[in-house]
């Protein structure tokens, strides 16, 4: 089905994504020709082409590749085409009723790349930036409550803790302030609406030393949008349920929030005991469901840092199944 954007067709050559840590991530997987894979996150195919380029569809090699994006999805189809890869548009949350309907029990390994892809950000019309005027939107899958309905009707209290717990912002209360302030007048319908209101809500020292002071703000919206952290919580869940013994999982993230959460879920499953630490001896017989490949996440090289500016954030980390 072509999907159509702002009356015209979307050409999935306008999709440019530039995949971060890609020999990292290759490496991590340590792909086998034979098995089975899962990207959850495709993008613009760029992570998803070069593992279905890696696997033997005569052995029973094959890539599964999920986005919710229907641009993405597009995209994928188009780039991954004559690749032993399906690519399905359904959020990666629901990795396993995608494996499922799929008749695939078990995966020998999955990448997870989170955050906003370039296209999301560079085509204005979607209003993920604060740099160019658009619709509020911020909706990756395009279906469901925008950014703009969230900022129009939650209360003060609410869009605070949304800034504060999604984007760690130090002045979440002045800009909800703001926000509600605002609305009252007009509905804050664009983005650069908002970036001036979070502007105005800053005192003048902060926004002389933080050129772009709404990029917490934004971040936290999007967050909130998409529910990206309860996906991700869900997401881990369900794709190493489906790992089969020996399987990798890699996960790139692009903030501190994300990292953490990633982090956690990895220590727990590499975890044997989960006993509280005044105990002097096991008592739960606990056993380790995994195995930590990185103890630090792995960052971008000197290179990859000056070619690709997304990566300066990029944080890979890698488990492996037991």
């Amino acid at each position: 089905m072509e999907n159509e954007q702002h009356g015209q067709a979307f050409d999935p050559a306008s999709f440019e994504h530039v995949p971060v840590l890609l020999n990292e991530c290759l490496d991590g997987l340590a792909i086998d020709p034979a098995g089975i894979y899962l990207d959850g996150t495709a993008g613009g195919a760029g992570h998803s082409r070069q593992i279905a380029l890696r696997l033997d569809a005569e052995k029973g090699g094959r890539l599964i590749s999920l986005d919710q994006d229907p641009d993405a999805v597009q995209t994928a189809r188009a780039r991954l085409a004559g690749l032993p890869a399906t690519v399905v548009q359904i959020n990666f949350r629901c990795a396993g009723q995608a494996l499922e309907r799929l008749g695939i029990e078990r995966i020998n390994g999955a990448l997870l790349d989170l955050g906003v892809s370039s296209h999301q950000l560079d085509d204005a019309a979607r209003g993920f930036s604060y740099r160019a005027d658009a619709p509020l939107d911020m909706r990756m899958s395009q279906e469901g409550e925008t950014a703009a309905d969230l900022v129009n009707t939650e209360s003060r209290e609410e869009l605070a803790r949304i800034l504060k717990d999604y984007g760690e912002e130090p002045f979440a209360w002045q800009i909800a302030g703001k926000i509600v302030e605002a609305r009252e007048t007009s509905p804050i319908e664009t983005t650069l609406q908002l970036a001036d209101i979070v502007a105005s809500a800053m005192p003048a020292a902060e926004r002389r030393k933080n050129k772009n002071p709404s990029r917490r703000t934004f971040q936290a919206l999007r967050i909130a949008v998409n529910h990206e952290l309860d996906a991700l919580e869900e997401g881990m869940d369900t794709i190493f349920e489906h790992l089969a013994p020996g399987g990798r999982f890699c996960i790139i993230t692009f903030h501190s929030l994300e990292d953490r959460l990633v982090k956690n879920k990895f220590r727990r499953w590499s975890t044997a005991c989960t006993c509280p630490p005044e105990f002097p001896v096991c008592v739960c017989g606990g056993k380790a469901k995994a195995k930590l490949i990185t103890r630090k996440p792995i960052e971008a090289n000197t290179q990859e840092l000056e070619e690709n500016r997304r990566s300066r954030s990029a944080h890979l980390r890698v488990l492996e199944k037991l």
